[in-house]
């Protein structure tokens, strides 16, 4: 009878990475609200959405959405040690000041909060002169 081969099963451990600081890109647009965490580099570390949060249609565009997608994500960045945090905050929907006052209530200490909305410098071209 031949051996058996007996194989070794190399087995992957997921390393977690102690950050204490970090920055917080809130993306709030009209129909869903995303936020990523990352480090102060700029390596993602967690991410979420409205509509990863379990909200379907109109109701990923309320504030409420956005305080329980930022409450789930910002749970996780705080059980693995980060308390500081930059905000930086793109787009004009309605989980803008949510998602700020749910960092709040988590506990984090927020030392920057930036408005990076791009603004057009001369917008498109506008509509040709009327002639009546």
């Amino acid at each position: 009878m031949p051996k058996e081969k007996t194989e070794t099963k190399k087995v992957k451990t997921k390393v977690n990475k102690q950050v204490t600081s970090g920055r917080v890109y809130v993306t709030a647009t009209f129909n869903n609200t995303l936020i990523t965490i990352t480090d102060n580099s700029g390596n993602t570390l967690f991410w979420g959405s409205s509509g990863a949060a379990g909200f379907k249609g109109a109701r990923k565009s309320t504030p409420f959405a956005a305080t329980t997608a930022v409450d789930q994500i910002g749970r996780r960045a705080w059980d693995q040690g980060m308390r500081d945090i930059e905000v930086f905050i793109k787009g004009p929907g309605a989980g803008r000041d949510a998602t700020l006052r749910a960092l709040k209530t988590i506990g984090f200490n927020i030392s920057l909060i930036a408005d990076v909305t791009p603004i057009p410098h001369n917008g498109p071209r506008p509509k040709k002169k009327r002639r009546v």
